[in-house]
């Protein structure tokens, strides 16, 4: 369910929380300004990934004794889901994405090879689960496969997006029912994953259906206020699909008085009819992330996509120096 976030009334757009930025570089290297993006023929800008735009909370200082970053012993695949986040966290850690062929056969059936070695490598896999989610699930499994097969020394499955999270209980009114994402979870270990890093998973229990070790990046909402008359609410979810929720509290949030609503998700699923809801009037901007690629199809004029490229490939540059994930947020 959405949480919203009612902000104090005030007089200048600029002071909105959710306000889509475009960092530029400055004379300080320690120090990132931002400016707002203005949507390009109706359609939102997407901030490039450079060496001019690392937050300062991604300058945290490493452990002094770190593996060199030009360690030939760490490779990056991508699988076919979105290649285009996996190339801008090459580009970030400093990395050609590692050459490998996938194919699919007349019958569906999903053919890969490794173009390279990877024999006591440290390998990640980058590959959302996102629609077509069994498609893209069973993709990574066998990319998986293949660098066991090929004597990798480590293999990190890193998932964007985690599909079948929200299939992480049985109802209490029914029975007979699956759990698809401890079965997601046994099948990624089996295949031969050491580690996962995921984002915002749906829920904290799905970190425990994994019996290997699951790198965490989320985030959480400061502070939830009741009365939102005069306010800017902002809704915070960690997905939106048909966004049948997010939109009916949206509406009750205009009921009670909200100058402005936003809407902030970190995985965009957007089935239909999402973007007609999403695009009704409801909403003054809704903020989303590339985990999942952005479809033409699904572009509105509220619409805000932003990367989580750096942070992923901070987040895997950490994992690989044994350092602290947590110390990225501090």
């Amino acid at each position: 369910m959405a949480s919203s976030l009612a902000l104090p009334s005030t007089s200048t757009k600029s002071s909105s929380l959710c306000q889509s930025f475009v960092p530029k570089r400055t004379h300080q290297p320690s120090f990132v300004s931002c400016e707002r993006s203005e949507p390009v023929n109706g359609k939102p800008r997407v901030p490039i990934i450079n060496d001019g735009t690392l937050p300062k909370f991604l300058q945290a200082k490493r452990l002094e004794n770190a593996v060199s970053r030009n360690n030939s012993r760490l490779k990056i695949f991508t699988g076919t889901a979105n290649p285009s986040l996996s190339q801008e966290i090459a580009w970030y850690m400093g990395f050609d994405l590692g050459k490998v062929n996938i194919k699919r056969f007349a019958d569906g059936e999903i053919y890969v090879q490794l173009q390279e070695s990877v024999r006591g490598c440290d390998i990640y896999l980058i590959q959302s689960t996102c629609p077509p989610a069994n498609e893209n699930l069973m993709e990574l499994l066998v990319m998986i496969d293949a660098c066991r097969r090929a004597s990798a020394k480590t293999i990190t499955a890193v998932i964007p997006y985690f599909g079948y999270a929200r299939a992480d209980r049985k109802l209490q009114t029914q029975g007979r029912e699956s759990i698809g994402a401890k079965l997601v979870a046994n099948l990624i270990t089996e295949a031969g994953a050491d580690r996962v890093l995921a984002c915002d998973l749906h829920s904290g229990q799905s970190m425990g259906y994994f019996d290997i070790p699951v790198d965490h990046v989320y985030c959480q909402v400061m502070n939830l206020i009741g009365d939102v008359k005069g306010k800017v609410a902002v809704m915070v979810d960690d997905m939106i699909d048909t966004a049948g929720t997010i939109a009916k509290g949206a509406a009750l949030l205009h009921q009670e008085g909200a100058r402005e609503v936003y809407a902030c998700c970190t995985h965009a699923v957007f089935s239909p009819p999402a973007i007609e809801r999403l695009s009704s009037g409801l909403f003054q901007e809704v903020i989303v992330t590339n985990t999942i690629p952005a479809m033409e199809k699904n572009y509105f004029p509220q619409l805000t996509v932003l990367s989580v490229a750096n942070l992923l490939g901070e987040t895997i540059w950490r994992v690989h120096d044994d350092c602290s994930v947590s110390s990225i947020f501090q």
